[in-house]
């Protein structure tokens, strides 16, 4: 069963190898044909520091064309990403 944009549920996708990693946007690519994808992670590799919340600089986000779909580069953690997608992005 294939859902329209207007019935489907919203999906956000971060990880913590950075929005340019393989992975992420193959599973982008899985899912946005059926749901409504977001794409929003760390502007680089951030392994480890998954749970951390960025206190020191202000946050950025920049939104990006890579790897075939559209994301959000966050200079901040994974955890930060979760953040800025749920209260400004999405």
């Amino acid at each position: 069963m294939r859902y329209t944009l207007c019935n489907a549920m919203h999906i956000l996708l971060t990880n913590d190898d950075g929005i340019h990693a393989d992975g992420l946007w193959a599973l982008e690519k899985a899912l946005s044909g059926q749901y409504h994808t977001t794409v929003v992670a760390p502007d680089i590799e951030r392994s480890a520091v998954g749970h951390s919340i960025t206190l020191s600089h202000p946050l950025r986000i920049t939104q990006i064309q890579t790897n075939g779909g559209w994301g959000h580069a966050v200079n901040g953690t994974p955890a930060d990403c979760v953040k800025l997608a749920v209260l400004e992005i999405m």
